[in-house]
């Protein structure tokens, strides 16, 4: 593995830099959300500019991720390790699978259970919408798509405005948010619309 031309590419949808591990709860999230997706790559040791500072207790970091995959990840994760020295300084690399029993939830520091999932450089809490695209996603065996009345209006929407809310689809077509967000969410796992999400919004846009 070339560490630093992995370094260069930055943090993504399945890298992410870990100057230390501060917290069982913060890493947690960070493991599930790269299960949850495609899997990914923690750098240990790495700060978020890139730099290489090594870590102190590679065996100190590996119990308390080891910790967190087991304890405060639900179902429990599986990471795999890798050691590169990089000028005499210790990066851990730590590999996580795109899971086939998704989703994963993760322990906060309140003691409840939530869904994350990356988003380019961030690991974001996944909506209701997101949770059963994840759900749906990793059983999914093809979606049958009927366009009716309220995928017409959805789609008559985007056409103009590019892009649709969860409230502005419930409101077109004056249906309840369980009915919306079922029909957003065979439109997703049917590669007909793309979700787009912060810690501000979400959002959908054709594809």
């Amino acid at each position: 593995m070339n560490i630093r031309k992995l370094i260069l590419q930055g943090e993504g949808t399945t890298l992410d830099f870990k100057k230390t591990i501060t917290s069982n709860e913060k890493i947690a999230k960070s493991l599930v959300a790269f299960a949850n997706n495609m899997g990914g790559q923690l750098l240990i040791g790495v700060a978020d500019d890139g730099s290489i500072k090594g870590v102190k207790s590679e065996d100190e970091e590996r119990y308390m991720i080891t910790k967190s995959a087991h304890q405060f990840c639900k179902p429990a994760i599986e990471p795999e390790f890798e050691e590169i020295y990089v000028d005499d300084k210790l990066v851990l690399v730590v590999n996580i699978a795109a899971s086939e029993t998704k989703p994963h939830y993760a322990l906060d520091e309140n003691k409840k259970w939530w869904v994350y999932y990356r988003v380019e450089d961030k690991s974001l809490l996944a909506s209701k919408i997101i949770v059963d695209v994840i759900k749906k996603g990793s059983s999914n065996s093809g979606q049958l798509i009927s366009y009716r009345e309220q995928e017409k209006k959805l789609f008559e929407y985007l056409g103009e405005n590019g892009r649709i809310t969860l409230k502005e689809f419930s409101k077109i077509t004056r249906g309840s948010y369980k009915q919306t967000q079922k029909i957003l969410v065979n439109l997703i796992l049917s590669g007909v619309i793309r979700p787009h999400s912060s810690e501000k919004e979400e959002y959908f846009t054709s594809i």
